[in-house]
């Protein structure tokens, strides 16, 4: 199984439809979940609070039996051929991926701390809802390498 867990919600129809478009060709590939947290509601200058709070509600996903991928912008840049070949490692030893997506403040040291890999998606920042989208996309990419599908030339 392959979970996304991020913060927030996606709201506009076209990006939840093109989300949607991946997540079914995902069905046939792999089990996709998407779980999605509602921000915290903090004041904005209690930024820490807001760090602490969705750090913590999303290691609340996260069990002992799954690989924890962070997209984080401390993280490192990987090809999708190596994207691929880390999924298919964690899945090889029977382990379970989850994708996370910290909030527009990011994450506390300690989910870094408990992350397989720290992956940087870009350099460039991308509004939320950009980031889910690619990441489905490259999550079904990573699955067509690994079957030497035409889709990922």
């Amino acid at each position: 199984m392959i979970k996304i867990v991020a913060v927030g919600r996606i709201k506009e129809k076209s990006m939840v439809s093109l989300i949607q478009e991946y997540t079914k060709r995902m069905t046939t590939v792999h089990k996709l979940e998407i779980i999605e947290l509602d921000n915290s509601k903090h004041k904005d200058s209690e930024v820490d609070k807001i760090i602490e709070d969705e750090s913590q509600r999303l290691l609340s996903k996260v069990s002992d039996k799954e690989d924890l991928i962070l997209l984080d912008l401390k993280g490192k840049n990987i090809s999708s051929p190596d994207l691929s070949k880390l999924m298919d490692k964690s899945l090889s030893n029977g382990r379970n991926i989850v994708f996370m997506i910290g909030g527009s403040h990011g994450v506390s040291d300690k989910v870094r701390r408990e992350a397989k890999f720290i992956w940087k998606m870009s350099a460039l920042t991308f509004p939320h809802q950009l980031v889910r989208l690619l990441l489905v996309e490259q999550i079904y990419r990573g699955f067509m390498i690994q079957k030497n599908h035409p889709y990922h030339k």
